[in-house]
């Protein structure tokens, strides 16, 4: 096949790579606002660079991968959509629910395929987990623990664009939620501390934070994320029921040391960052994506499953800002 890649910044030269050494990808076709960043990916992956995103959905190709900032993710859905192109994209399909809406619409329209980068899915613990948990293996599940945490800040001139702790970093944790105990989120309480750096004050964000979340099942589960975790990086999650419980992401790589004098001895190479621990699911989730578009397999996680999360991340928002519980019902939905 021949795959457009719109982006070409930290994951999308990550995924520059995997897809040109996929055997299912004959060529590629790259293209960023740099010009010279998409040139030097080119030239390491022996893809061939273009102008702009039109000149990638005339270039004959079959399906587009879009790593773009996240503000151009719903125009280049919508775009791929009524150009018939399958689309990849990078979470989220927009910051706001209107526009992941649009997007949405779109894609309907056109009867076209969008698939969501929720790498986790692909994660072989999370998938493991969800097994465990959907075969009973637990028990009636009472308490999940979800926890995201990110060994430094981003740059400062991020933060404003991220759309928020909850939206961008912790909408993960809300779909691997979803995804591993086949429940949905019947209501939240989120709070959030901005005691950090000054630029998460000054961007209105929140360097640390934390939500309480009943599912509709009343399993009670708990996401917490911070931008300032020195120790490395750190994605976890505990699920507890009556008769065992299992965690995800507890290697002898996890930032972790235990203070007891018989625990484990510290990580000697804790993971660094999101590209580093979840580089196989990474490969796993395109590959999939190359399978749905040759018809060999169905979408494994599509536009609605990003409109979930992000619902879950906008009740979030609303009850920190408000200091208040708030019911899924009463964020739009459609």
């Amino acid at each position: 096949m021949r795959i457009g890649l719109i982006g070409t910044g930290r994951i999308g030269s990550f995924h520059a790579a995997l897809l040109a050494r996929n055997p299912a990808v004959a060529s590629l076709v790259v293209t960023d606002p740099d010009a010279t960043r998409a040139s030097e990916v080119a030239v390491r992956t022996g893809a061939t660079p273009v102008a702009g995103a039109e000149e990638v959905f005339g270039a004959g190709v079959d399906a587009v991968v879009i790593a773009s900032a996240t503000s151009a993710h719903a125009d280049l859905i919508g775009r791929a959509a009524r150009a018939g192109l399958p689309v990849f994209c990078e979470k989220p399909i927009a910051l706001d629910l209107a526009g992941t809406l649009g997007a949405l619409r779109e894609v309907e329209r056109a009867g076209s395929v969008l698939q969501l980068g929720f790498m986790r899915r692909f994660d072989a613990g999370y998938a493991a987990a969800r097994t465990a948990v959907r075969a009973g293996a637990l028990g009636r599940l009472h308490t999940v623990r979800a926890t995201t945490s990110d060994p430094a800040p981003p740059p400062a001139p991020y933060l404003p664009l991220s759309g928020g702790l909850f939206r961008d970093c912790l909408v993960h944790d809300f779909d691997i939620l979803r995804w591993v105990t086949g429940r949905e989120v019947r209501e939240v309480y989120a709070t959030g501390s901005d005691a950090g750096p000054a630029m998460f004050r000054e961007a209105g964000d929140v360097d640390t934070a934390a939500a309480l979340l009943t599912l509709d099942d009343g399993t009670l589960a708990t996401a917490t994320a911070t931008r300032c975790n020195g120790a490395g990086y750190d994605v976890r999650m505990e699920l507890a029921g009556e008769r065992d419980q299992i965690a995800v992401g507890l290697d002898d790589r996890t930032p972790i040391t235990s203070a007891e004098p018989q625990g484990p001895p510290a990580p000697a190479k804790p993971w660094p960052g999101f590209l580093e621990r979840f580089a196989p699911a990474y490969e796993a989730e395109l590959d999939a994506f190359l399978c749905v578009v040759r018809g060999e397999l169905a979408n494994p996680c599509d536009g609605g499953e990003a409109l979930h999360a992000l619902r879950i991340a906008e009740a979030c928002e609303l009850s920190r800002r408000q200091h208040r519980p708030v019911r899924m019902t009463e964020i739009a939905e459609s």
